[in-house]
This record gives C-alpha cells, sequence and structure tokens, in this order.
C-alpha cells in the first residue's frame, strides 16, 4: 500500500489549484505597475543576445555601444557585469546559459521591435516585456511540471496544498512573481524538467528522455557553474540499497550509448561557455568574478548562518522548510528510493551553498541559492503533509492553523520587503523584532541594521558613532626602512626633522600602512579615517597625487578606493605649503580576518 498516495484522494483538486495559481500569478504581474527588469545581475545575465545579434561585438571592444545604452537605460549605477579581459575588451562577468533561456523571447521582441516606433536596440520596452513574460513563462512551466512529478508519488489533495505552500509560502514567490529574471526562477523549472525527464527515462529508456535530461542539466550548470550537483539526480534517482545500485549499474551497461549522447550533449552545452573564453580572453577557462573578497571557503562554510541567521537564514525567512526537513523522516520510512537521492543531494547543496563567502547572497528574500532545490524538497514536503493527513483531527487543524500562518508571514513580508520595511540585506535579530507583522517603520529603528554599505553614496564618518574611537598607525618618517630609504628627505619637513619625498625621479609608490581586520576592530566593520600633510612644490594643475585605500586578501585587492588630489578645488589644495588631506573608508565584509587593510600614496 502506497500511504501517499492513497491520502485524501481527489480527482483534479491539484489542476483547478495549478489554474487558480497561475491566474494568481498573471494578476500580480498585469497589475503591477510596470518597470524595466533588464537591470543589475539581468543586465549582466541577458549581454549575451544584443551584443551578439545586434551589436556584434561579443568581446564589448566598443565601449561606445555599453555607454550608450547606460546613458538612455541606467540598467545599473557602474558597469560591474564585465571585467576587463587579457586581450582588450570586457569578458562578461556571468556565463551564457540564461542568456539561452531567454533568446527565444530575445529573437520575438526584436521581430516586434523591427514593426514599431521603438529601437532594435535589445533594451527597448519590446524587449523589456518580453523578458517580463519570459519570466512569467518559466514560471508556469515550473508549477506545471512540479504537479506532474509529485503526482506520480502523491495523491491529488496532498498535491494540491504542496504546490499552494511551495508558491506562496516559500521565498520562490518572491521570486517567480517581482524577481522573475533572476536564474532561481528558471532553474526552479529546469530542475522540475529535470526530476520528470529523469523519472520518464528510468521508466522506458527512450533516447529522446535521454536528450531533454541532458539539456535541462547542461543549460543549468551553463546558467549557474554549481548546479553541476543537478548530476546527482538522475546518478542517485531510485537507489534504496545495495541492489538497486547493481541494478543500476546493470541498466547503465545496456544503455551505454545513451549515457555517452547524454554526456556529449552536456559537454556541447559546456562548451559554449568554454569557446567563448578561449576566443575572447584567450583562456580557454577564464574565472570572471574577478573580486578577490568573494568565493569558496568549502573548509569553513558557514551552514548555522545561512540556515538561522536573521539577517538571511533559511529557516528563519522560509520556516515551512522546517516542516520539508521533518518530513524526511516519513519519506525514509516510506518511499526510501525517494529518500536517498533527495536526501543526499540536499545535504551537498546546502553545503555548497553554505560555502561561498558571500553567504547572504546581496539583496534579496531569504536565501535566494536554495530555491532551484525546492522541486526536490517538495517530496519531503508532500510526505510530511500525508503523515499530518492521518493523525487526528486537533493535530490536524492545529498544523493547518501553522501552515496558514506561515503563508500569511511570507506573502506579508514579501510585501515588507517591497515597502522597504525589511532590508534585503543588513537586516538583524533586534531589527526584525521592530518590524515584525509592521505595516511601518520608525526611522530610528533602521539604526539597529547592518551597517549601509551603499557604495553608491559618499562615505563619511557619521556623526552619531557609537564605538571606540582610536589611532590605529602612524608614519612620521623619523627612522629609515631599508626598503625605501631613497624617499626620505629633510628638505621639507612638517614637524620632525624629515618628510617622506614622492616624485617621477624616486618612485610612483609610497612607504604605506598595513594592518590585518582583526587588529582594526572586533566588530564586523571600522570605519577608517586616513589623514596625511602634505607639502606640494609643483604647480597644483600639473599634480598627480593619489592615495590608495584597498583590502587584500592573500595578495589580491578589494574594495580598492583610489583618491585623486589633481583637482585642487574639490580638496581646497594650496601650493608651497603644507596640507591636510583626508578621507573616510569604510571596511568592507571581509573574506577573512586576516585580510588586511593598506594605505599608501
Amino acid at each position: 500500500m502506497n500511504i501517499f498516495k492513497n491520502s485524501l484522494s481527489t480527482k483534479n483538486l491539484s489542476l483547478y489549484t495549478l489554474i487558480v495559481l497561475i491566474f494568481f500569478l498573471l494578476s500580480i504581474k498585469i497589475s503591477t505597475p510596470f518597470f524595466n527588469p533588464i537591470i543589475y545581475d539581468a543586465f549582466g545575465y541577458y549581454l549575451y543576445l544584443p551584443f551578439t545579434f545586434i551589436y556584434h561585438d561579443l568581446g564589448l571592444n566598443d565601449s561606445a555601444n555599453v555607454n550608450a545604452i547606460f546613458d538612455l537605460y541606467h540598467p545599473s549605477t557602474t558597469f560591474y557585469q564585465a571585467n576587463p579581459g587579457p586581450l582588450g575588451g570586457q569578458i562578461m562577468k556571468y556565463s551564457a546559459g540564461m542568456a539561452i533561456l531567454y533568446s527565444p523571447f530575445f529573437f520575438i521582441s526584436h521581430f516586434i521591435a523591427g514593426f514599431t516606433d521603438y529601437a532594435q536596440d535589445g533594451f527597448s520596452k519590446p524587449y523589456q516585456i518580453g523578458l517580463l513574460i519570459s519570466g512569467v513563462f518559466y514560471s508556469i512551466l515550473g508549477l506545471v511540471f512540479l504537479r506532474k512529478i509529485l503526482l506520480r508519488y502523491f495523491s491529488d489533495s496532498i498535491v494540491a496544498i504542496t504546490i499552494i505552500l511551495i508558491f506562496l509560502a516559500t521565498n520562490y514567490y518572491s521570486y517567480s512573481v517581482y524577481n522573475g529574471l533572476m536564474p532561481h526562477n528558471y532553474l526552479f523549472t529546469l530542475y522540475a524538467l529535470i526530476i520528470w525527464f529523469c523519472i520518464k527515462w528510468y521508466e522506458t529508456y527512450k533516447w529522446k528522455y535521454s536528450i531533454f535530461l541532458a539539456i535541462c542539466i547542461g543549460i543549468s550548470v551553463l546558467a549557474r557553474p554549481t548546479e553541476i550537483i543537478s548530476l546527482l539526480i538522475p546518478l542517485l534517482w531510485g537507489i534504496s540499497n545495495r541492489q538497486s545500485i547493481k541494478d543500476r549499474i546493470i541498466s547503465f551497461r545496456k544503455n551505454y550509448k545513451q549515457l555517452i549522447g547524454f554526456t556529449l550533449i552536456i559537454i556541447s552545452i559546456g562548451l559554449i561557455q568554454v569557446i567563448y573564453w578561449k576566443i575572447y580572453s584567450g583562456q580557454f577557462i577564464f574565472y570572471s568574478y574577478k573580486n578577490p573578497g568573494e568565493g569558496f571557503e568549502f573548509l569553513s562554510p558557514y551552514v548555522l548562518k545561512v540556515l538561522f541567521s536573521f539577517r538571511k537564514g533559511w529557516l528563519i525567512y522560509t520556516p515551512l522548510m522546517f516542516l520539508a526537513l521533518w518530513g524526511f523522516y516519513y519519506l525514509y520510512k516510506f518511499n526510501r528510493d525517494l529518500f536517498y537521492s533527495i536526501f543526499i543531494f540536499s545535504l551537498i547543496n546546502l553545503y555548497i551553498v553554505s560555502s561561498w563567502s558571500n553567504w547572504w547572497y546581496a539583496q534579496s528574500f531569504g536565501q535566494r541559492a536554495l530555491i532551484q532545490s525546492y522541486p526536490l524538497l517538495s517530496f519531503p514536503l508532500a510526505a510530511f503533509i500525508t503523515r499530518i493527513s492521518y493523525s487526528k483531527k486537533r493535530i490536524k487543524w492545529t498544523f493547518v492553523l501553522l501552515l496558514s500562518f506561515i503563508l500569511f508571514l511570507n506573502l506579508f513580508q514579501v510585501w515588507q520587503l517591497r515597502n522597504a520595511i525589511l532590508d534585503g540585506d543588513r537586516m538583524t535579530f533586534a531589527y526584525y523584532k521592530k518590524v515584525f507583522l509592521k505595516t511601518k517603520v520608525d526611522e530610528k529603528d533602521k539604526k539597529l541594521l547592518l551597517v549601509d554599505r551603499d557604495f553608491r553614496k559618499k562615505l563619511i564618518i557619521p556623526d552619531d558613532i557609537d564605538f571606540k574611537i582610536t589611532t590605529l598607525l602612524s608614519m612620521d618618517f623619523e627612522n629609515y626602512q631599508s626598503d625605501n630609504a631613497n624617499y626620505y628627505s629633510s628638505e621639507k619637513h612638517y614637524s620632525g626633522n624629515q618628510s617622506l619625498k614622492i616624485d617621477s625621479t624616486v618612485s610612483y609608490f609610497s612607504s604605506g600602512l598595513n594592518i590585518p581586520f582583526e587588529k582594526l576592530t572586533d566588530k564586523d566593520y571600522a570605519w577608517i579615517r586616513v589623514k596625511a600633510m602634505v607639502y606640494i612644490e609643483d604647480s597644483l594643475a600639473d599634480n598627480s597625487l593619489k592615495m590608495v585605500i584597498t583590502f587584500h586578501h592573500e595578495g589580491k585587492v578589494y574594495k580598492y578606493r583610489n583618491i585623486e588630489f589633481g583637482n585642487p578645488t574639490q580638496f581646497n589644495l594650496k601650493a608651497n605649503e603644507w596640507n591636510e588631506l583626508s578621507y573616510d573608508y569604510l571596511t568592507p565584509e571581509v573574506r577573512s580576518e586576516d585580510d588586511n587593510l593598506k594605505v599608501y600614496f
């Protein structure tokens, strides 16, 4: 007897539920004020398309095109979506998978733009609408296939409840409805398709299912390379004991031609990125994430923060997943063929997601990097709901109330985020308590948030700073340093007997200050004010003095600030006398406490 399949048996309830959810999604999209969706990260994912098929400059060698797009459409405050390449031009920061998923809607929009007064430039309104529609399309497709795969194992009523909860009671709601162009929405759908084609392949061993499965996995990896983990789904699906392992090996041997084709398809899709890198960077593998301040820390993952932090904890902002984790027990008890593949995948996926040093994944609601795993986690969630359906009425109604509150809380907190009550990056426990279930926020309560690191603002040490102020390091150049002896001069001195002289005949770099973050502060950030007395002998107009403040991780630079003092009016400099220069610097989210601050001229 299949306890999951026979519980609360109904007919077509899940289909009617799906239709209602689709209409709900469409109604919100239609009623939401229109905005340009091709911005920030989505702009970076999309760039491959217009610069291949419209501008014919995939290497981004002509900066005029990018500048014109920024002037007209303002996709972001800075062009961070590409980095200078070793052969000139610029290399896309993101891989090409998302562009492939956008492409049908790009080509349709390009065709439509040709019959309108809008520019065929890849970014005008037809393209914006086309990409918005693409996000809705993939959301609907994901929900359709989520229902299909769950119906293979659970009753119609359980499936109806599960898809309601996955859609409305998790952060997938935020990313399908309001942030539909981000990869998590598309990957959710790809994972649902991977599961479906995996099931169909093992049932029939038909070529078409192995081909579709390989395409879905290949595009997933091309969209986000860490999705290579999706290979675990077909590898482990249905494995529950030694005999099932032996049977799987036999079936693989029998169908080895399909396995070869499966492998070649995935490799071919991956070659799209490799060929792009080789042509435009000269390297088969090019690491496009140039910021040394972020990367994988596999030896020290941030698992507890990813799960429980009020900044971005998965189980804090998506508490429904407590019940999914609980459901693993019932999945193990009643269907081990499902349990092992999903449980092992979930553990490894959590480890990978938690190993990224930027574990809060920037502006988002909850842990966005886990959204694509929800089609798999819907199985233990459905198993939990099934078990509760067999419980006494008192227990059933307790969980009905609990699930109703979780669903309400998710929808309400997404509303709070969109109305700037919840913050997508700087949440703390103290602030969360203040705004819990609130429709307004007191501005003074925002002081409870983490420090504002908005790089778009001019950073100045706040007047109301409430922690210790101290002099960290100073250099008076009274004592020689052997490696910089030629710098020292007694011709001019502000105090003492010496100063440090820089001109083109000696060197372009001064001595500097160097201090590890752990010695700067015992908090998670510090404000630094750098001051120096500078005497300029030459014409102010010819002055090319620069102050550099930066952090280093294993010798590589991040949060680099290069302050040019060549504008005498901006800094009120005067020739042939001593000037005080000052600049405020907020430490970044350091990757390691061993990372060090460096300051030099």
